[in-house]
Parts: structure tokens; C-alpha cells; sequence
């Protein structure tokens, strides 16, 4: 009994210091999961308690149902995760009040190459490629729904899992766990100096340049929206460094002038 004792202790002990690292720190501090307008407080539960397993804390509720006892049941030991939620009216109050770095929305009907809005890219590819140092959301849509093609339009990247044609649609805390996982393996891949990601500020200069130049050009306005959505999606599937984007600003800045000339 006293060896089973010393084991326990040691296990905890070994859970409490892979917990307070540093990579996993930045991914508590830094990774907010919203899910959005949730229809059971079970699967809040069931969320919170697969945020615990890879390390994340902090829970967002946009307009969610009531939060039963069922939600706090289904958490087991991530209770506090969801005590600690925040709940919010809308996406765009949320968004607004924690200056979020990167939005990465999730569905599980992603789009074809006429759908600029819905072409996603795999759980691995964000976990390699996220920047952990950035204010990241992930955004979960509702149960059976999944997130509107406004809420769509509002992230910087699409994230969609790969699965059967048959039966495509995960549940809620089943996808995410897939999402955390990769995130979570790759938490001490930090970009090296000089290849730091651009921040949000930087990319939005750099759109906004952009649409200047599509709205100069003679073309409907419909092309031109497809264009600039095109040029968002490379820049934020590309995960551009600042210097890129600096780059990128000073080209389009010249291509504005030799225009006005």
C-alpha cells in the first residue's frame, strides 16, 4: 500500500509539471475556445472536459442554453473550466472585447473551389502553423448546424477534419479533440527569430492595400469580391512572417502609385 501511495504521489507530481511547462502554459494563456450558440449544456460539459485534456482553459460561450447540472457533470475534473466560462451575446462582442490575433473557424461541410469562404485546411496543417504567441480563437458552431457563412466570412482560416462521406459530421467534442491534439503536439514548434508570423494589424494593412488595388481595376463587383477573398485566404493559409508581409505592403504600395501615374 505504501508503494501504491508513493506512485500516486509521483504521478501527481509528474501531471503537475507537465501541466505548468512553458509551451503549455502559452497555449492556457493564448487559445480561447468558443462554441458557439450550444443547444446542450452536456456538450459543454464534454468540451470542457477534452479542453482539459490538452491543456486549454479558457472557454467562451456565445448565447448558449442554460447550463445545467448536466454541464458541470460531463466536465468530471474540468468543472472549473466551465464555472470560469465567459458567455457572451454575440461572436463580434467577444471578438471585440479580447482583441483576438487569429480567428480559426471549424465546419464539417467545407467548401469546393467555387466556395472561397469554406476551403479549409487539415488539423495538422493549423497545428504546425499557428503561432501560439498570438491571441488565437476557435470557433465551434452549433450543434447540428455548425457556424454560418457570416460567422465563416469573419475567420482568418477554415480548419475541417477528413472523414467518411457517409456519415461527415463529428460531434462536437469529438472534432475538437482532433483540433487540440494537434495543436497540443506541436506546442514547442515557435517560430525561430526572423520568421516571426505577421501580426493581424500587419495582414489587414496589407489586405486593405489590396483592395485599393482591386477597386481601381475595370472589372464587376463580384469579381472583385472573389479576388480580395481569394487574397485573404493565401495570406492567412500561407501564415506570412512580418517581413513577407512588409514585403508584400511595399510591392502593392508601388503597383498603387504606378497606377495613379
Amino acid at each position: 500500500m505504501k508503494n501504491k501511495d508513493n506512485s500516486t504521489k509521483r504521478g501527481k507530481s509528474q501531471l503537475k509539471e507537465i501541466i505548468q511547462d512553458e509551451a503549455t502554459l502559452k497555449l492556457q494563456e493564448n487559445i480561447y475556445v468558443v462554441f458557439v450558440e450550444c443547444k446542450s449544456p452536456g456538450n459543454v460539459g464534454f468540451l470542457a472536459r477534452t479542453m482539459g485534456n490538452f491543456g486549454l482553459k479558457k472557454l467562451i460561450l456565445i448565447n448558449p442554453c442554460t447550463l445545467k447540472d448536466e454541464a458541470y457533470y460531463q466536465a468530471m475534473h474540468a468543472r472549473e473550466t466551465v464555472e470560469n466560462a465567459n458567455i457572451y451575446d454575440t461572436l463580434e462582442e467577444f471578438l471585440n472585447e479580447e482583441n483576438i490575433d487569429f480567428i480559426v473557424g471549424s465546419t464539417g461541410m467545407p467548401g469546393g473551389s467555387y466556395n472561397l469562404s469554406r476551403i479549409p485546411i487539415k488539423p495538422e496543417e493549423l497545428g504546425k502553423s499557428i503561432n501560439h504567441n498570438n491571441k488565437t480563437a476557435i470557433l465551434l458552431g452549433r450543434e447540428g448546424n455548425g457556424l454560418t457563412n457570416k460567422e465563416i466570412d469573419m475567420c482568418d482560416i477554415i480548419v475541417s477534419i477528413p472523414t467518411d462521406s457517409s456519415y461527415p459530421i463529428m460531434n462536437i467534442s469529438h472534432a475538437a479533440a482532433i483540433i487540440f491534439y494537434e495543436l497540443f503536439k506541436n506546442r514547442n514548434n515557435f517560430p525561430v527569430e526572423g520568421l516571426e508570423e505577421s501580426t493581424k494589424l500587419e495582414k489587414e494593412y496589407l489586405i486593405k492595400d489590396m483592395e485599393s488595388l482591386i477597386n481601381n481595376l475595370d472589372i464587376p463587383d463580384h469579381k472583385k469580391r472573389n479576388g480580395l477573398k481569394t487574397f485573404k485566404n493565401i495570406i492567412n493559409r500561407a501564415f506570412i512572417t512580418g517581413r513577407e508581409a512588409h514585403t508584400l505592403k511595399g510591392i502593392l504600395r508601388r503597383l498603387k502609385m504606378k497606377i495613379k501615374e
